[in-house]
This record gives structure tokens, C-alpha cells and sequence, in this order.
């Protein structure tokens, strides 16, 4: 059976048409760098919540999954610096200052929310049932309990339904705060975000802004397809990612093999692609214990 892959490397694509499962065999010690965006927003990354975090010193949001949007005062973003082409009515009234948030389309409607957002001609039907879920001003200048406030003004100035401030609240313990998790993802959500009130907006993944979920779960980037055997003989056997890197340490690689769809294994991520993965911890050296992939993330 003949199966079509494709290979990016850097910004020249590779289409590799009609190859066959020794073809593919052939490409699989391929590994190309991993493309950075340049235009890409420095947006402020979380880590993950662990046991031990001083909770007096943080506010607790709910966290929404969709896209990540970016309004720099002018035009509509993704994280990965991709312009959003959303009705003109969506941003229309918006403020000349930047807002950071998630562009949401409700519970269990990730998928719908990121096909509105990659519209290159938008439906007027579909964005009516997105929402901006602001939580943060990366320009605001003063620490994150000060812009909070100032956020929740703003929007109140905006006066427009589909853009709303997330709510920001403190959590006394970390039993309240693991009932508060539970009490979220029974209701639809994905998760809690934990930002410490005294930090400023910085462009960079730090322990400023911590996710809770009741799983693990993280991101890496695609450097390489891995052919599969015996019964993936001829498609995917497992992508070779790249988490990345922690400041002042080398970026880990590992294998990411399971999770996959048949659909998914005969046509698989692309090189270059951020993928999400769940796993159960990390082992001695940094790499994700029983990863398991969950799909692209394409914001």
C-alpha cells in the first residue's frame, strides 16, 4: 500500500508524493531543526502547579480550552503568530493597547473553536459563538494584582458580550484548591491557572503563571517521523519530539508512540508542529513517563 507523507525543513517543504512503506522506512533517522516563528507574540507561559506553591502569594482562574489570542492594539494573533481574520464587528471598539486571552467557543468545543479561529474568509455564524476571555494586559506595566482591575475596567468600557474578564479569586489551601479542580472539570472545564499577584507580564514560561489539571499534560515539537512495525509496517510507528528547553538546560527528545488513530499513523503530524501529550510524570532524566499523544495544537 502506498501512503503520502510530508516533510518540512525549515521553511522548504518536501512533499513526498505516493511513497511507499520502504520510503518511508528510508526517511525515518531524517530530523530537521525546529522552525521558530518570528512574528510569534512573547506571551507569558505557564509551568505546572506542584504541591508546595505558597497560595497566599497567588489568584486562581479558571482555565479555558481554546485558542490563545493576542489583540496588540491593532490586529487579532495566535500564539504562534498566525493573524486571526475575524469579522471586522468582533474586534470593532476594541482598545489601542494589548489584551491577552482565550479565544473560546464553550465546553468541549476546542476543535470548533480553532477552526473558527483558522478561517482565512470568517463565517459570521461561527464567530457569533466565540468569546475573548481576557485575563491579562501585557502592557499595563504594574504587577498582576494591580492589572486586574484595570483588565476588568477595560472590558467593562468594551461593552460587548463576546469579551469578558476572566475572574481572578483567592483559594485559602490546597484542599480547596484540588475541590475547586475537581468541582471545574465536572462542569465541563479544562483546568485551574494559578498567577502570582506580585509579577509583571514577562514574555517567557515561568513559575509567574502555574496550570492544574487533574492529568499531566504538556507540549513538544515534531523533528522527525519514526516507521512503524509489524502491524504499522508502512505508516507511523512514533513521532520524535522536542520538549522545550528549561533555561540554561539542552532540549530532551523522546519518542511519542501511542494515542494515535489508524487515520493519524497513515498521515501523520507534520514535522515542525507542536503537538500536545499526556503523561504520569517524568522520569530521572526529564522525559515524560507513558506519553500519550492527544492531538496538534494548532493555535
Amino acid at each position: 500500500m502506498q501512503r503520502r507523507f510530508f516533510l518540512s525543513l525549515g521553511t522548504l517543504t518536501l512533499a513526498a508524493s505516493l511513497l511507499s512503506a520502504s520510503a518511508f522506512a528510508a526517511v525515518e533517522p531524517h530530523v530537521v531543526p525546529a522552525p521558530t516563528p518570528a512574528s510569534a507574540p512573547p506571551l507569558m507561559l505557564a509551568n505546572v502547579y506542584r504541591p508546595g506553591v505558597v497560595l497566599a502569594d497567588y489568584w486562581v482562574s479558571e482555565k479555558y480550552d481554546g485558542v490563545r489570542g493576542y489583540w496588540d492594539g491593532q490586529t487579532l494573533w495566535t500564539r504562534g503568530g498566525e493573524r486571526v481574520a475575524a469579522p471586522a464587528w468582533f474586534t470593532a471598539g476594541w482598545p489601542s493597547v494589548p489584551l491577552d486571552g482565550e479565544l473560546w467557543a464553550g465546553y468541549g468545543q476546542f476543535s470548533k473553536a480553532v477552526s473558527t479561529v483558522r478561517q482565512q474568509i470568517p463565517s459570521d455564524d461561527a464567530w457569533r459563538a466565540m468569546r475573548f476571555m481576557v485575563f491579562d494586559l501585557p502592557a499595563q506595566g504594574g504587577p498582576f494584582s494591580e492589572r486586574i482591575p484595570a483588565l476588568n475596567g477595560l472590558v467593562s468600557q468594551i461593552d460587548q458580550p463576546w469579551v469578558q474578564s476572566v475572574a481572578q479569586f483567592k483559594v485559602a489551601h490546597h484542599q480547596a484548591l484540588h475541590s475547586l479542580l475537581l468541582k471545574t472539570v465536572k462542569a465541563g472545564g479544562e483546568g485551574l491557572m494559578l498567577h502570582r499577584g506580585d509579577s509583571l507580564y514577562k514574555g517567557l514560561r515561568s513559575d509567574d503563571l502555574l496550570k492544574f489539571k487533574t492529568h499531566d499534560d504538556s507540549e513538544a515539537r515534531v523533528v522527525a517521523h519514526i516507521a512503524g512495525k509489524g502491524k504499522y509496517a508502512g505508516q507511523l510507528g512514533a513521532l520524535l519530539v522536542e520538549m522545550p528547553a528549561a533555561t540554561g538546560q539542552r532540549a530532551l527528545r523522546f519518542k511519542l508512540g501511542s494515542g494515535f488513530s489508524d487515520v493519524q499513523r497513515q498521515n501523520p503530524p507534520p514535522v515542525g508542529v507542536l503537538v500536545s501529550y499526556r503523561f504520569r510524570g517524568l522520569n530521572d532524566s526529564g522525559i515524560p513517563r507513558f506519553a500519550t499523544f492527544l492531538r496538534i495544537r494548532e493555535d
